[in-house]
């Protein structure tokens, strides 16, 4: 598994929970407003577990302009490779 997968993996299992979805129905083409409605404190709390686990500082404003879950997680994934 490369890091783009692994950061992925990490973003679906933290938006299953935060979203109460099934985490075998998202996937990196997963579109966090259109399709979760998230907010800002969903991806506060999403930034929170990436910033612990890869000791990455995430700038907020760059990760909302994500438009879905594999997009964040080539984000991120580049912050830290």
């Amino acid at each position: 598994m490369n890091l783009n997968e692994e950061v992925l993996e990490l973003i679906i299992k933290k938006a299953s929970e935060l979203f109460k979805k099934d985490a075998g129905s998202l996937n990196g083409g997963t579109m966090f407003v259109e399709e979760l409605d998230a907010k800002s404190v969903d991806y506060v709390k999403i930034i929170a577990v990436l910033e612990d686990e890869y000791g990455a500082e995430i700038n907020f404003m760059e990760f909302r302009r994500k438009k879905t879950l594999g997009e964040a997680a080539d984000y991120v994934a580049g912050l830290c490779g």
